[in-house]
């Protein structure tokens, strides 16, 4: 099984810029057979999708097709045939060649808390001159940047995001290439770096070269099917003549930014602890025992005691060297227009501490000042915010626990042989996987991991391909057959040849996929980025109002004196009150709600075997309440046979069905094998003025015999009588939910074949789980009306709808919505594509066509209808954890910012000190993200736990 399973790209990749001249061609095509706009949608993603695509753009009114591409990855042929595969046709009109002009860079940013963070990184980098779009993710902590290299590099863009207050790393500057890390030793001066840049950039294929002299580091951006990692490490070490050693650079990525992101948090937080306790212990434990209080209150300085100034010096480290992120972060925020979490923590802090040292500089100066400080405040306030982020990165992290552990089904290391012209081993070497290079051969033993995609050149064996396709038992291997990086060898050694590597694999592109649906915002999340705007401001003004409110009640003696505390004048309970508003409220919560869900959830699909394409698929999948569903291949097996044959006069079809890709031409090739000696390689008679006729079958001229072979529509369109004995043995087929083909001989019904198609293992059971899920089904299929009929009843289905074209589905599924209901189209093949894209959500089965995966929304790897249901029931278990988690945080706030501002107070006497607020909100987004980690505990539906799904064995 060959994967493509690249996600839905919002633009079109774009491979990296070259140092030197980067060309880029455009084709204008000439595309027939196109009704109407929805026949655009197909063609424009089948050709995106293939490498090398800058481009593809069409036009229904003018039938035309123009499309950007690099000529060094694809031709205008290809390009040409990919159009024909969708069901057009297309003709080259004109091929021109221009310049390149966008590329895609993706940015790792760290530092971020909330919504207004991504909000204000995402407007700064709009705002830059050349770049097309920009999208942060709050979650995944990465930007994905749409830019034009004339106006602007990355390296400005890099510089731009550190200069909204955050630290960016460049994860990748364009789509479709391969990059390498090599740790090279023994350079030592300007001139041998100079040396390896202009040997590594000479090479076919290398787009990129960038050195890091302090790491000893060079990295390498390249199109694999032009050179390789072990060619540069050959071409660096001849370059210094022996006295350069290349090897490849140790794994870094996500997860080591994420460890030291935890440590730093970690480190800040302990060093807070140590002068945060002594402060703590000075204000709240130690004025309670005798000699220690009767030393605390020694007077230095008229009312200034040695507590006083021990809290003093104790707590200025707290807010000015373990707290300087904060500053930085909310003066970088506001200079940029926007208010984030820093400037609450920073405002509530600094109001904390200045006021303390105020009261200090004035008992210092006062012989009868009675005030007192709250250094206590601001320095456990940002002590407990510091634990609530270094915990909230740590459950963070565990969001992404998905992508680790795909990542980790690659091979560590592989074994590549050395043959001779021959074929004949005359070399092994263990290699680091990451090393191997297209049409490199692989040594594959028992019990090891695949190392990269391929077909096996020789051997025998079984694979485990479980992990990958959701396939549970091991699939036989031998001579010819395609593997899958990343699967297990179960008995037999194989001999692979690699065709995708790096980046191209299976393996890279499902993980590609789970980044891109977990980049991707969800619809909802327009709900927590538009309060973000106005939240800060707005608890900026609550904090200010009820420290007013409070300050003037006291002023004018509108509550009783008992109401202060013996330590506090009624401006210090006041401005309590407005440092508890400030720091209480959390805009994290809200940020992370809708994120961390999604997150977690498209992981869980993933491992499930269900690959949902961003957080729009998952939020509307839970609204589905109606599914249409292919036939063939989709609530069948997809393995047609023909399992009757009635001869009206002597016939011979076989020849002329070798040059069909339709299942059911393959059907009828294979029955034809059981009559000839040869049955490995069968010599066929060859077909002449062969036509595929698309929806009804093929015409040819064999042995100067006019063959039609196709359905009753077919035969009436071309004028051929068909004998009422024909019409009954098509009449008794379709009872028997078969499909009936007729095949005419010089315009004369010679015969009639009988095709069946079994139903995939538990449709039945899936079908009445639905209808108990209140989702309605529909089969929407090209084959005749008895045979969709047939197999509509015995699947349980009451709305069929058959002899439908392409277009005709489609125009199903927008009837369908018009009439109220949400739509799932769930299919395999090419001729569902542009049913999938016209649909509410697009369901392709694993095991179809690229072009149906890529025009989907959500893939289901196990090609098992069972995880349509899935699909289904995670996503509303998703989207009822993120209305949780919006309940939660609004909730939370809500409620949190009047008991902070002392709604309470009159009546019950409870204060919430702002030490204790703080705690409260950083306690806030740690629950918001443990409650979205929930969804990795999630099982699937238990009814589908009893389905039998055992293999069908078709003879």
């Amino acid at each position: 099984m060959c994967w493509n399973l690249t996600p839905s790209p919002d633009y079109a990749p774009t491979p990296k810029q070259t140092r030197g001249e980067s060309e880029l061609a455009k084709a204008l095509f000439s595309v027939t057979r196109m009704t109407d706009s929805t026949c655009a949608v197909p063609v424009e993603k089948a050709i995106n999708g293939l490498p090398g695509i800058h481009e593809a753009v069409v036009d229904v009114l003018t039938n035309r097709a123009q499309v950007l591409y690099y000529p060094s990855l694809i031709n205008e042929e290809r390009i040409r045939e990919t159009i024909e595969k969708v069901g057009f046709q297309a003709t080259l009109i004109k091929d021109d060649t221009i310049e390149r002009s966008t590329q895609v860079c993706k940015i790792r940013i760290s530092g971020m808390t909330c919504t207004s963070c991504s909000s204000t990184i995402e407007s700064a980098l709009k705002a830059i001159s050349g770049v097309q779009n920009a999208q942060v993710a709050l979650a995944t902590e990465k930007a994905e940047v749409h830019y034009n290299p004339k106006f602007v590099s990355y390296s400005q863009l890099l510089q731009v995001i550190e200069e909204t207050g955050f630290e960016g790393t460049l994860i990748s500057s364009g789509d479709n290439i391969n990059k390498i890390e090599l740790k090279v030793d023994g350079v030592d001066t300007d001139h041998s770096l100079n040396m390896i840049e202009k040997s590594l950039q000479v090479l076919p294929g290398v787009q990129e070269v960038e050195i890091y002299p302090e790491l000893s580091k060079v990295s390498i951006s390249y199109e694999p099917d032009m050179a390789g990692p072990r060619t540069f490490i050959s071409v660096i070490e001849s370059t210094g003549s022996g006295h350069f050693k290349a090897t490849i650079y140790p794994r870094e990525g996500e997860e080591t930014g994420r460890q030291q992101e935890i440590k730093q948090y970690y480190k800040f937080f302990v060093w807070s602890l140590v002068f945060t306790i002594p402060v703590f212990l000075t204000s709240m434990v130690f004025m309670y025992i005798p000699g220690i209080k009767m030393v605390l209150d020694t007077k230095l300085v008229n009312m200034m005691t040695v507590g006083m100034m021990l809290r003093w010096e104790l707590s200025t480290p707290v807010q000015f060297i373990i707290g300087r992120r904060f500053y930085i972060g909310a003066y970088k925020a506001l200079r940029h227009g926007s208010a984030n979490m820093d400037v609450l923590v920073a405002l509530g802090t600094n109001s904390a501490y200045f006021y303390s040292v105020y009261s200090v500089l004035r008992a210092a100066y006062s012989k009868d000042f009675k005030g007192t400080d709250f250094f206590e405040t601001s320095s456990m306030l940002i002590s407990f915010i510091l634990v609530g982020k270094y915990l909230e990165v740590l459950a963070k992290g565990k969001t992404s626990e998905a992508i680790a552990k795909l990542m980790d089904l690659a091979a560590e290391t592989a074994v590549l042989l050395t043959l001779d012209d021959e074929g004949n081993v005359i070399n092994e070497q263990e290699i680091d996987s990451r090393l191997i290079q297209k049409n490199d051969v692989i040594k594959i033993i028992p019990g090891a991991k695949v190392a990269s995609d391929g077909y096996v050149l020789w051997g025998e064996s079984h694979v485990n391909e479980s992990m990958i396709t959701g396939e549970a038992r091991p699939v036989s291997k031998r001579k010819g057959d395609t593997v899958i990086g990343g699967t297990v060898n179960e008995n037999g050694m194989l001999r692979i040849k690699a065709t995708r590597v790096g980046s191209d694999s299976a393996l890279s592109q499902i993980v590609q996929l789970v980044e891109s649906a977990q980049m991707a915002k969800a619809p909802v999340q327009k709900f927590a980025d538009h309060i973000s705007k106005y939240f800060v401001p707005l608890v900026i003004m609550l904090s200010f109002s009820t420290w007013l409110a409070w300050f003037l009640a006291g002023r004018f003696h509108s509550y009783p004196k008992s109401w202060i505390p013996s330590s506090m004048s009624s401006f210090e309970l006041a401005l309590q009150f407005g440092i508890s508003v400030m720091v209480i409220a959390c805009p994290c919560a809200l940020g992370l709600a809708t994120p961390t869900a999604v997150m977690v959830g498209t992981g869980v699909g993933a491992s499930q075997g269900v690959l949902i394409k961003g957080g729009q698929a998952l939020e509307s999948t839970h609204k589905v309440n109606c599914i249409i569903f292919d036939k063939t291949g989709t609530l069948t097996v997809g393995k047609p046979v023909v399992v009757d044959t009635q001869l009206l006069k002597n016939m011979e079809l076989r020849e002329f069905y070798v040059n069909s890709e339709h299942p059911l031409a393959k059907a009828i090739v294979t029955y034809a094998k059981k009559f000839v000696a040869d049955k490995e390689n069968p010599a066929w008679p060859e077909a002449q003025d062969f036509i595929s006729i698309t929806g009804n079958g093929v015409k040819a001229v064999v042995q100067n015999k006019e063959i039609i072979v196709g359905n009753k529509s077919l035969m009436l369109d071309q004028n051929i009588a068909i004998p009422a004995s024909a019409e009954d043995i098509l009449a008794q087929a379709e009872g028997m939910a078969q499909t009936g083909i007729l095949v005419s001989i010089d315009r004369e019904v010679a015969g009639v074949l009988a095709i069946s198609d079994p139903l995939k293992p538990g449709a039945q059971e899936v079908i009445s789980i639905l209808k108990s899920m209140k989702i309605k089904s529909i089969v929407v299929t090209g084959d005749n009306w008895g045979t969709a009929n047939a197999i509509g009843k015995e699947v349980g289905i009451e709305t069929v709808i058959a002899e439908a074209k392409p277009e005709d589905k489609a125009k199903k599924v927008r009837e369908f919505q018009a009439a109220g209901y949400t739509v799932a189209m769930v299919g395999d093949g090419i001729n569902d594509s542009p049913a999938l894209v016209a649909a509410d959500v697009g369901m392709a089965i694993g095991a179809g066509t690229d072009i149906a995966i890529e025009a989907a929304d959500i893939v289901l790897m196990k090609s098992n209808l069972e995880d349509v249901i899935t699909a289904i029931d995670l996503s509303r278990k998703t989207f009822s954890r993120i209305r949780l988690n919006y309940v939660w945080a609004l909730g939370y706030n809500m409620l949190g910012i009047p008991i902070a501002a002392g709604v309470i107070f009159p009546f019950t006497g409870f204060r919430l000190p702002p030490w204790t607020a703080g705690a409260a909100m950083a306690a806030s987004s740690v629950s918001v993200v443990c409650s979205s980690l929930l969804l990795k505990y999630y099982k699937r539906p238990h009814k589908l736990n009893n389905l039998d799904l055992h293999g069908i064995q078709i003879e």
